[in-house]
């Protein structure tokens, strides 16, 4: 992983959490203040007051002191964004109760888009991101249908021991009457992972194919060496319009024939906004002609949410296809110059709503996973998950 500071982490020698200035420059946070909590689970206050604690127990435990500077930003920034989404989805029920259901999924996708207006790199976005997704696992892990297939889940997008490590500090940073038997929880989580082999270190799939299996079917053996029975590849592309989609193609896939949704509507005469069942269906059966036939090709859409690559995925895999996923990101800077240079500028405010609905691409969802993070696409730079 490239060098990362989040700006205003804490550093040595003195680790001193500099508050009003970090709440100060991070406007965002400044909702988190009006927003109340459950007095059952969150004695300490509101939001806000909680973030603090949080930060200050993480912070304090020598574990993350331990971490190299890289580890150390990309927890405490997990940790100032963890309940990012709570004023969003904060409600009092008629009963006086207050819920925030859905706040961590949706703090994911608005930490993701506050991380991309400040320049940080997708690697430590998504890093960053699955924290937020899974630092409350450990406290309820047990409870899932399938615990080990959930932690071996964390073991492929993040790491056990630092989703350990911020679901303690979330825990720490509330006053509740629970704690202890929560921080229990936890333990016996670390205790699990241990066990399993993947505290630090991912689970040992046997093959690339082997993992794609395990993560689409249920009750799944990780250990099982599937027999590879792909017949042709399917290049799933991914990326906010600007990012060189169509330049790369041209560059890497110039003899395989290309499924576009562009060229579709074109051809349709369809607008890019509005119901696009129309320009879906008539891609689906271009993809089955090649797929019934073997033939590789290549999809070419924005494919920015994981439901929908999902549904393609599902199509492509029924007739035996493998699938790379090939994401593109360019700095927001040059994506927005690409833009204003297309024929058919897509406004500023869609590309915003884009952003904040966008989910980077992981290899638990294909048989593997691109990013292709170069400006320069003329060169094949990619990071392979």
């Amino acid at each position: 992983m490239k060098p990362f500071y989040f700006p205003l982490t804490p550093t040595q020698p003195d680790y001193a959490l500099d508050w009003e200035t970090i709440v100060q420059t991070y406007t965002w946070l400044q909702p988190l203040e009006h927003c109340p909590q459950n007095p059952d689970y969150h004695a300490e206050g509101n939001v806000l007051i909680h973030t603090r604690l949080v930060c200050e127990a993480l912070i304090a435990l020598p574990q993350w002191r331990q971490l190299g500077s890289t580890e150390q930003s990309i927890l405490f920034a997990a940790a100032l964004l963890h309940d990012i989404a709570k004023p969003a989805a904060t409600t009092i029920e008629p009963d006086g109760k207050i819920t925030a259901k859905g706040h961590v999924r949706q703090g994911v996708k608005m930490a993701m888009g506050i991380l991309w207006r400040m320049g940080v790199e997708v690697e430590h976005r998504l890093a960053i991101g699955n924290l937020i997704q899974y630092g409350s696992l450990p406290m309820w892990f047990w409870d899932k249908p399938d615990p080990q297939k959930a932690m071996i889940t964390v073991s492929t997008v993040s790491r056990c021991d630092w989703v350990a490590l911020l679901s303690e500090v979330d825990v720490r940073g509330r006053w509740c009457q629970d704690q202890a038997a929560i921080l229990d929880r936890i333990q016996f989580f670390r205790e699990y992972a241990i066990e399993l082999g993947i505290f630090d270190r991912s689970w040992p799939f046997a093959s690339d194919h082997s993992r794609f299996l395990y993560f689409q079917k249920e009750n799944a053996d990780p250990s099982y060496a599937a027999f590879d029975d792909t017949v042709c590849e399917v290049m799933l592309l991914s990326g906010l319009p600007g990012m060189g989609k169509d330049t790369w193609i041209a560059n890497h896939c110039a003899t395989l024939p290309v499924i576009s949704l562009d060229v579709i509507r074109q051809r349709l005469g369809a607008a890019s906004t509005g119901d696009q069942g129309e320009v879906i269906q008539c891609a689906k059966e271009q993809a089955k002609t090649y797929l019934r036939s073997q033939q590789s090709f290549v999809w070419n859409a924005t494919n920015l949410s994981q439901q929908l690559r999902s549904q393609l995925i599902e199509l492509f895999t029924n007739y035996h296809a493998r699938v790379n996923i090939v994401y593109l990101e360019v700095p927001l800077t040059i994506q927005q110059q690409r833009n204003r240079a297309r024929s058919a500028v897509v406004p500023q405010q869609a590309i915003d709503r884009m952003v904040d609905r966008l989910e980077i691409p992981q290899i638990t969802e294909a048989h593997s996973v691109q990013w292709i993070l170069n400006a320069n696409l003329k060169t094949k730079q990619a990071i392979k998950l």
